[in-house]
């Protein structure tokens, strides 16, 4: 039946996976050599900053200047041009698409609870698990360096997130599909992953994002005027005021937003009026595309912060075809494809999530500030860096098995460590490649070839 797998079930996943070894053997996944065709760092970032706004330029420079994690963190694309050429095994899951280490974090679900999860999505596609496994191996690697931690402490930290991955994956194929969807909670993963070190990291990190609520930047960042309606104020360059024509632009899509939102919860979004609309820079990887806050007021002006945040291509797409993985039946819509890749591979997702089109671009729309809070990586104590190695390991398994055959990876992955130590490997060679590619990227903001505003 259309929808549903065949029965009696074609073989064993397990038994396909291991043979998967014969094609690519786990060793290989060690392997990392600058693909031909390789722009510079120069055409590179110039690449990534078209369509962007101009002015916001230099404060992306900036920040991917700042060291070789942030440019890390703000080159997925230029990582994914390399990740073409390099061993993949065949499955295909549901990517993060940026999944280095600090795309992992809390956030509020609809009870206010916190969730520990995968955060960031705009480069979500399907596409080939070890791009996203490699990609947070050797993020790990250049936060550990970063953080002062000694090399053997870097590279066991990109080990032991692969060990992580490869352990939950055998454990989510040992369950049935149901419990494999929503195994492993929350508050079991850091004792599943042996992250106790973090225990008080996490503590901390959880108590900051329970403040972290569009009624707290709401306080902070408008005021009422004289006509009784209430206004963000102007916070440049971060926040800043938007001309009445494109107020009115952001504001009307709302409607189509609201038609992509679950329709039991039309009556929800029913009880508020929208107020203002400004502009606000985002984070590092999408510094100068277009974002907007949106303030909205219920009937006793308790406000509601919605994010209308511009939703472009994304980075992987001409990469995954250089690699063979063709990429079909993908949204029209930029903003439905973030949105759908997010709740494809989180366990719980922003209610209010959704998309509309402003001015014929593509949006994302979803709640502001909502409870969100992250671990620095580059601030961890050496001790702590291979515990958010298997935390974050995890995580990306739990996520990527939502859309990729569990045991089919768990045959692939095996029970010893080849895989781990391969991954580690990689992981310190595309981190000396990053440091090479952040000092290129530095010498063009010396000399004057790159704008950058620092600071910001």
């Amino acid at each position: 039946m259309a929808g549903f797998a065949p029965w009696p079930p074609q073989g064993s996943g397990k038994g396909r996976g291991k043979a998967l070894r014969e094609r690519t053997p786990l060793e290989s996944h060690a392997l990392h050599a600058p693909a031909a065709g390789r722009p510079s760092v120069v055409a590179a970032v110039e690449q990534a900053n078209a369509g962007r706004l101009e002015h916001l330029v230099p404060i992306r420079i900036g920040r991917m200047a700042a060291s070789p994690f942030a440019f890390l963190r703000g080159s997925a694309g230029l990582m994914a041009h390399d990740l073409a050429t390099t061993p993949t095994s065949g499955p295909v899951a549901q990517l993060c698409g940026d999944a280095h280490a600090a795309n992992f974090g809390l956030y509020g679900d609809a009870r206010g609870r916190l969730a520990l999860d995968i955060n960031d999505f705009d480069e979500t596609v399907p596409g080939p698990w070890e791009w996203d496994l490699k990609r947070l191996a050797a993020s790990l690697v250049l936060a550990g360096r970063q953080a002062g931690a000694g090399e053997a402490v870097c590279r066991q930290a990109a080990a032991d997130a692969a060990g992580s991955y490869r352990r939950t994956v055998r454990r989510l194929a040992k369950l049935s599909a149901l419990d494999s969807w929503n195994a492993i909670p929350d508050d079991e993963l850091v004792t599943f992953a042996q992250a106790h070190e973090l225990s008080e990291v996490l503590g901390a990190v959880s108590a900051k994002a329970l403040r972290n609520t569009s009624a707290k930047f709401a306080a902070r960042s408008t005021v009422r005027t004289d006509e009784g309606r209430w206004r963000f104020v102007a916070a440049p360059p971060i926040l800043s005021e938007v001309t009445d024509a494109e107020e009115a632009l952001v504001a009307g899509s709302l409607a189509a937003y609201r038609e992509t939102v679950p329709v039991e919860l039309h009556p929800l979004l029913a009880r508020y009026s929208v107020q203002d609309v400004a502009f606000r820079v985002v984070g590092t990887g999408s510094v100068g595309t277009r974002a907007y806050v949106v303030l909205l007021l219920d009937q006793r002006e308790h406000p509601l912060v919605l994010q209308v945040k511009e939703a472009r291509p994304s980075v992987l797409l001409p990469h995954l075809a250089r690699a063979g993985f063709a990429v079909s039946g993908a949204p029209a819509h930029e903003g439905q494809r973030v949105v759908l890749g997010q709740k494809r591979m989180q366990v719980v997702s922003d209610v209010l999530m959704g998309w509309t089109t402003v001015d014929g671009l593509p949006y994302q729309v979803r709640q502001f500030r909502n409870r969100k809070g992250s671990v620095d990586p580059a601030a961890l104590l050496p001790a702590q860096l291979d515990d958010y190695g298997r935390l974050t390991g995890a995580l990306l398994a739990r996520a990527h098995a939502h859309t990729a055959d569990a045991a089919v990876l768990a045959g692939y992955c095996g029970k010893d460590e080849r895989l781990d130590t391969a991954v580690a490997a990689f992981a310190v060679a595309y981190a000396d490649q990053s440091e090479r590619d952040h000092a290129e990227l530095a010498a063009a903001v010396r000399t004057g070839r790159l704008p950058a505003e620092t600071g910001v």
